[in-house]
């Protein structure tokens, strides 16, 4: 287990992926309104913008979904993926709450010897069976079906997580050092066991 999965650790890693989300749900919106840009709609798409903030809905996934910690770093990594595969649909906040109860949910039937079936993810998440059904399928195929996160991988994200985290809370951090407000997260080839930084981008 790393430190950033210690129970200790676990509020303040949901806190720091709320931000990550946020901030890149709102860049995306801006962009789109900026560039007036036609917005691709699919079934992670709600008709208006949810009332519950992006991390009350996370602290609730976190709170009843009882997968292990592990799960939240394994869903940003398949949240990654799907941005990289699937660039017309950029997280937004139309679709991020579908596409996080998603994410945690197929990390924690990938990763944990037990877990909650569709029906209790969907009441955790604020949507129907149904739907739920339909958003895991659509997200399968969005990853092209690539689950499986290898050690290494895990690590590089795992220590990433944990700078930006350590970054985010000196007090001449993020704010004051230049950098772009964009989300960035790590992009990398695994086969080649080399990564790089990469702008979640519309």
């Amino acid at each position: 287990m790393t430190d950033l999965e210690s129970p200790h650790a676990m509020p303040r890693l949901i806190a720091f992926l709320s931000s990550l989300l946020q901030k890149a749900a709102e860049s995306n919106d801006l962009d789109r309104q900026i560039h007036q840009q036609p917005q691709r709609i699919s079934v992670f798409h709600g008709l208006t913008r949810p009332a519950i903030s992006i991390r009350s809905y996370l602290e609730r996934i976190f709170k009843y979904a009882n997968c292990s910690p592990s799960c939240f770093v394994v869903a940003y990594v398949y949240l990654e993926r799907f941005a990289q595969r699937q660039p017309t649909l950029p997280l937004n906040s139309l679709n991020v709450h579908r596409l996080l109860i998603t994410s945690v949910m197929v990390a924690a039937k990938f990763l944990d010897d037990i877990y909650y079936n569709n029906a209790y993810y969907a009441k955790v998440g604020g949507i129907s069976t149904m739907e739920m059904n339909f958003l895991e399928v659509d997200f399968l195929f969005g990853l092209g079906f690539n689950l499986n996160v290898t050690p290494s991988a895990f690590q590089t994200y795992c220590s990433y997580l944990q700078r930006e985290m350590m970054m985010q809370q000196c007090p001449l951090g993020a704010v004051e050092d230049g950098r772009s407000q964009k989300l960035h997260l790590i992009c990398f080839n695994e086969d080649e066991a080399s990564h790089q930084k990469q702008e979640l981008a519309v």
